[in-house]
């Protein structure tokens, strides 16, 4: 507990069509050609936790990339509602979100570390036995075109085994060695699939 394997798939097996045809002297088995099992890679479901304000903007280039099927985002609207519900409401709706969920992604700008709603979140996925990874996103930019600064490691705070184990020795946290939005929007989109899988198969690993 926290202090403070492949994709699924989906066989579809498709039937061989055979028929018959008159030769001279019996009956000829024609087989048509064999039709090999498809497979079809069924999306991973993950929970994205950021922090709303500064980094929507950039979260949403993530969770629009498309391989993956990403957790429900609420309006400005909606999480000042489930906010005046109380602390218990607020657990409540993150753990219906987390709920189903595979792996949590926590994409890091420059005030995500210590928010208390990302560390329960962290928290709430690792108990839970989802995979865990960070993104840092400080360098895609925003609606306005800007970018920010890099924001401290969200995993630095926690720890493993009583306390002898820092959460962030075993949770990686990424960084893009690319400093143009586009540049590093590509890399992210071209590792995300296989951090996500890294992260599950580390925390079924992990005891």
């Amino acid at each position: 507990m926290l202090a403070t394997k492949n994709s699924p798939q989906v066989a579809v097996c498709l039937p061989v069509i055979a028929s018959t045809s008159a030769k001279a002297g019996g009956v000829v088995l024609i087989l048509k050609p064999t039709i090999q099992p498809a497979f079809f890679v069924m999306p991973r479901k993950v929970f994205y936790s950021f922090h709303y304000v500064p980094d929507n903007w950039r979260a949403s280039q993530v969770r629009n990339m498309g391989s993956i099927e990403g957790s429900t985002v609420a309006s400005d609207n909606d999480w000042e509602t489930v906010k005046r519900g109380g602390d218990a409401a607020v657990q409540r709706w993150i753990d219906a979100q987390i709920s189903g969920r595979s792996c949590g992604v926590v994409l890091i700008g420059s005030a995500t570390a210590g928010r208390k709603w990302i560390n329960y979140e962290i928290e709430k996925c690792w108990n839970d036995g989802k995979g865990l990874l960070g993104i840092h996103i400080h360098n895609l930019k925003d609606r306005d075109g800007r970018q920010s600064s890099k924001g401290a490691n969200p995993f630095a705070t926690f720890t493993l085994k009583n306390g002898t184990v820092p959460l962030s020795s075993v949770v990686k946290a990424y960084d893009p060695p690319h400093f143009m939005s586009t540049d590093v929007y590509s890399h992210i989109q071209a590792n995300l699939e296989q951090w996500i899988e890294s992260a599950i198969q580390t925390r079924a690993n992990y005891t």
